[in-house]
């Protein structure tokens, strides 16, 4: 039985099957690529139910899953088909209250794509949930009742895709079958989302009008609508780009380790996280300013020549220059910015609201920094989209703020180098994330000291904290991670606190200097 043969017969549900325990799918004999594929909506929306609707039309079930729902006797609202969102809604409290609470992750094919869906809670409750989710997505569908429209929520999850980088966005509009099939509802939600949409840097922006419970337009096109005459939501994915690793940007590699045979390699190891570095290019360590040419790109599978995005690696050099885990590579021309000042949009995630006096450090792809002082500048209003002065924040409100930085730290532009350009802030006593973000602007500058500001000197440790240590390579590197758990430790403390940062400097200098 072909695939497209399996949809049909399992688009409507019949008598139990004697079947094996699966549906004979012929898998696709290639997959171009996997689409992490992001579902977002409001509660009541339906997201569940088309969700479940994608796999039971266009996946590979299990039979014993189709009898499961065919048997429960369960039925969507008001109609004599079965409750597809039985498929999805897997914790105890989801099936108890109809709601999604938690991130759920679902894998399936079809003939020409690999899908890991990635459903995301609607209720306002959970958007901190949601935001995880979207981290990871390619695509996101952004579900709406045809009844209802663009709400405020819808606008939520808008600007927090916006925020993480997801640049593809389906808007489904739901329940179709309730309003009559009418072309001038569709049309009316599809042109306040092309509105919304012009308030955000998304690349692709697509409307459809489907009803999950039915199937129109999900894995079929619709003979209720033959006025739309566009792709299936199905359709549609299938041509969306796959998540994969490409060459383009610039190079960044942060340091997860080094690497040491005991004899004469050392290799700095870790994944390419954008960009391409070849044998004989110069590295430069973003934060010390100390370069070397690569002499070896050794892998598990032999030497290469070049090495792009998604490679893991260990880069030998022509000389050993001083760098550790958290350290960021980059080419001499092409460095991230060793920030002390960072202008930042992020959603706030905690039920706590912001709290100046309380001590937040700020995490970055590679480290974790004290920070000094945190200015809440404004808050994203979801009803104008525009935004308005604030100096305070709450949960699910999505701030513009500025951070002064107790130490430099190698960041991006969002907008450049997303891979090194995402932030997060935690909280200093409970270890808690508060805030996810990104970094809109940074700068080498720092602001100037706040009323209270202490500063530890190198003098100050190299004399007290630190004065065990000598001027090796190692010991310096032990120098800098007490520092910076003395500053961790008195933000905490809500102590604002800053090290002085060291001098670029060729190796063999006294850290203490």
């Amino acid at each position: 039985m072909t695939a497209q043969a399996l949809r049909q017969d399992a688009t409507e549900p019949g008598p139990p099957s004697t079947a094996g325990a699966k549906a004979p799918l012929s898998l696709p004999r290639e997959l171009n690529g996997i689409v992490h594929l992001l579902t977002c909506g409001s509660v009541d929306d339906g997201k569940s139910t088309l969700i479940g609707r994608m796999l039971w039309d266009a996946s590979d079930l299990y039979e014993d899953q189709r009898e499961s729902v065919r048997r429960s006797g369960r039925k969507a609202a008001g109609t004599d088909r079965p409750d597809y969102s039985m498929l999805l809604d897997g914790l105890l409290a989801e099936r108890e209250q109809g709601i999604t609470i938690d991130i759920a992750w679902r894998y399936f094919d079809t003939e020409t794509r690999r899908f890991v869906i990635i459903d995301s809670p609607g209720h306002e409750q959970y958007t901190r949930n949601m935001a995880s989710g979207a981290s990871h997505a390619d695509v996101a569908i952004l579900l709406v009742d045809a009844r209802v429209g663009v709400k405020k929520q819808t606008k939520r999850h808008a600007a927090i895709l916006d925020l993480v980088g997801v640049k593809r966005v389906v808007l489904a509009v739901n329940k179709m079958d309730l309003v009559g099939w009418s072309e001038d509802a569709f049309r009316k939600i599809e042109a306040d989302f092309r509105t919304l949409c012009w308030k955000f840097n998304f690349w692709e922006a697509t409307a459809i009008p489907l009803s999950a419970v039915f199937g129109d337009n999900v894995a079929t096109s619709s003979e209720n609508m033959a006025w739309y005459t566009g792709p299936t939501l199905i359709q549609h994915l299938e041509k969306a780009p796959s998540r994969g690793s490409h060459a383009g940007g610039v190079f960044r590699m942060p340091v997860q380790t080094v690497l040491r045979d005991g004899l004469d390699f050392r290799g700095l190891a870790g994944t390419v996280s954008s960009g391409v570095i070849k044998v004989g290019d110069a590295v430069v360590d973003a934060l010390s300013g100390r370069s070397a040419k690569v002499t070896r790109i050794a892998t598990f599978d032999g030497d290469l020549e070049a090495a792009s995005a998604g490679l893991a690696i260990a880069l030998q050099l022509d000389t050993d220059i001083d760098v550790s885990r958290g350290a960021v590579l980059s080419t001499l021309a092409m460095r991230p910015v060793a920030a002390q000042t960072v202008d930042a949009r992020f959603v706030w995630l905690s039920e706590t609201p912001f709290d100046p006096t309380t001590g937040y450090l700020l995490r970055t792809v590679t480290d974790l920094v004290p920070i000094s002082n945190i200015e809440i500048k404004a808050l994203l209003d979801l009803e104008t989209m525009s935004s308005h002065p604030s100096k305070s924040c709450g949960v699910n409100d999505i701030a513009i703020a500025k951070i002064s930085l107790g130490r430099p730290a190698a960041i991006d532009v969002f907008s450049d180098t997303p891979e090194t350009g995402t932030l997060l802030l935690v909280d200093a006593v409970t270890g808690a994330t508060v805030a996810g973000g990104i970094a809109t602007s940074v700068s080498a500058k720092s602001e100037a000291p706040i009323d209270g500001h202490f500063v530890l000197t190198r003098s100050m440790l190299a004399n007290g904290l630190c004065r065990d240590l000598s001027l090796s390579a190692v010991d310096r590197e032990e120098f800098m991670r007490r520092a910076n758990e003395a500053a961790i430790l008195l933000r905490a403390a809500g102590v604002s606190v800053a090290i002085e940062p060291p001098p670029f400097v060729d190796d063999g200098m006294d850290p203490g200097l």
